[in-house]
């Protein structure tokens, strides 16, 4: 028998059991002659009680002596996946000695730690910025960087970075009102359009200050240039100068071009304007750079993006195989709108979608039964996956905001 101590409890197991399994620890042990190589795989070795002493978990080698004893390693669900396989490496024993059920679910069981701690750790890189405040020691105008560094991407540092922080939302959403009220008929006369201006004016001023304060304090240009949020904040101010510069060049024309060739600038400039004004509305996207909700439903289409593409397809699918039986059964009727498959997509994307507007109904009683069992796949297709995202938003959305209180 072999004498073995493992965390104070003893175990004695017959040597010619062990000489069975020569690759493991165990095995060797048995098996080895030399004084010398047996030291090397045990922690201490006992002369008086001649035991092989290792300062392992003894709970978990209660498993690897009954595989000893039976050939078979039982793995329990209570135990921590990473802390068995790591008794396991060091016992030298392999998982393919267990029964394939308990390994196909201590198998899932890693895959779901995993996943788990993967998803712990892109949470944690959420809130956390791309720079620390030690990054500045020791550069030009280390410390004044650092304290405006804390001022634009520490809201938490001090109450002006809390004051800035809401300044920014602030002036973001009246950013988004003031486009919305420009856009009125009564705000159109020459007083609306004044106020509108200057209300643009002081928001670009503040959006370019706070981005030259980002971009001043960043220890990395090309990281900056690589982050989100930073391209978020560029896109947020683009509009306005290129608008002016648009402006210039469109009065330029009013003076150098001929009559013919300065309406044709004009209305393709005008065009390119109300496009350029329209990227205004990107302004919105700064609002996540503070909100946790905005993040957390963010983090959530990244996660889920293989489930959201299964949900489009599935809806495309739907799509074209219902728009083609509904022109099938309809495009017979008089006055139909269903002439061409194309033609039905509309009205099967709408049924999917369970919104139905009723622009385009079906008038046979089988076009109509073809509806029903649209209908009745799009609430079935769009019930399955909501309470999967509503589930993972709720669960990221308390991670990020306990992550967030913490810090």
């Amino acid at each position: 028998l072999l004498n073995i101590n493992v965390g104070g409890k003893l175990f004695q197991i017959a040597c010619k059991v062990l000489a069975q399994y020569p690759i493991t620890r165990l095995g060797k042990l048995a098996l080895y002659t030399d004084p010398v190589k047996k030291l090397q795989l045990c922690d201490d070795y006992l002369v008086q009680k001649n035991e092989y002493f290792f300062d392992r978990d003894p709970s978990i080698f209660h498993y690897i002596f009954h595989f000893y004893r039976s050939g078979v390693l039982w793995v329990m669900d209570e135990m921590c996946p990473s802390n068995f396989v790591e008794e396991i490496e060091y016992w030298g024993i392999h998982l393919k000695y267990s029964q394939r059920c308990c390994r196909i679910l201590f198998e899932e069981k890693q895959d779901e730690l995993s996943e788990y701690l993967k998803i712990e750790k892109e949470l944690e890189a959420e809130l956390e910025p791309l720079e620390s405040g030690s990054q500045f020691d020791g550069k030009f105008l280390g410390r004044f960087r650092k304290m405006v560094w804390n001022l634009v991407e520490n809201p938490y540092s001090s109450v002006p970075a809390k004051i800035i922080a809401v300044m920014s939302s602030f002036f973001v959403l009246i950013s988004i009102v003031g486009m919305t009220l420009s856009t009125v008929e009564e705000m159109k006369n020459k007083t609306g359009k004044m106020w509108m201006e200057q209300m643009e004016m002081i928001c670009a001023i503040f959006f370019t200050s706070e981005y030259l304060m980002r971009l001043i304090s960043s220890s990395s240009f090309k990281n900056f240039l690589r982050a989100a949020f930073n391209a978020i904040d560029l896109v947020a101010i683009l509009p306005f100068y290129i608008q002016i510069l648009f402006e210039n060049l469109d009065e330029g024309d009013m003076h150098y071009h001929e009559e013919l060739h300065k309406v044709e600038n004009v209305s393709k400039l005008g065009k390119v304007l109300k496009l350029i004004k329209l990227m205004r509305i990107f302004r919105i996207l700064k609002l996540a750079r503070h909100s946790t909700g905005l993040r957390a439903f963010s983090f959530t289409m990244r996660q889920c993006y293989q489930q959201v593409c299964c949900l489009l397809l599935f809806i495309a699918m739907g799509v074209f195989t219902f728009s083609a039986l509904i022109h099938s059964v309809e495009h017979d009727v008089p006055g139909t709108d269903f002439t061409s498959i194309p033609c039905a997509w509309w009205w099967a994307a709408v049924s999917l979608s369970t919104v139905g507007y009723g622009d385009t109904v079906p008038d046979t009683i089988l076009g109509r039964m073809v509806a029903f069992v649209c209908i009745s796949f799009g609430i079935i297709l769009n019930g399955m996956p909501i309470s999967i995202l509503y589930n993972k938003f709720s669960d990221y959305y308390a991670k990020l905001k306990a992550h967030e209180m913490s810090q």
